[in-house]
């Protein structure tokens, strides 16, 4: 483990970005009539996020995980993602302006 992090900290790290990943794809999933505004103007964000090496993969930005949950994008939230990207449980794709967390 890296610093004084425990597996506490770290599921529940895990947890928060299934539950991001859950929320925007039941989002992206939605007819897009039937959405409000707030929604679709979501939508539309996601699908500007996608690039070419995202097709077929589920991923997050840090603006979903401030969006979806109540973690905090602190120092401490990008040590846990440095452990779970050590055990392939996350990819990280940089690109312009923003950084995807895939999940392996």
């Amino acid at each position: 483990m890296k610093g004084r992090l425990t597996c506490d900290q770290i599921n529940a790290v895990v947890k928060g970005i299934n539950k991001a990943v859950a929320d925007k794809y039941k989002i992206l999933h939605q007819p897009l009539k039937s959405m409000k505004p707030a929604a679709r103007k979501l939508y539309h964000r996601f699908l500007e996020e996608e690039t070419a090496e995202t097709k077929g993969t589920f991923f997050v930005v840090e603006a979903d995980i401030g969006e979806f949950t109540q973690l905090k994008v602190d120092k401490r939230f990008h040590a846990i993602l440095t452990v779970l990207r050590h055990c392939h449980r996350v990819r990280e794709i940089r690109g312009v302006g923003r950084i995807r967390y895939v999940i392996c």
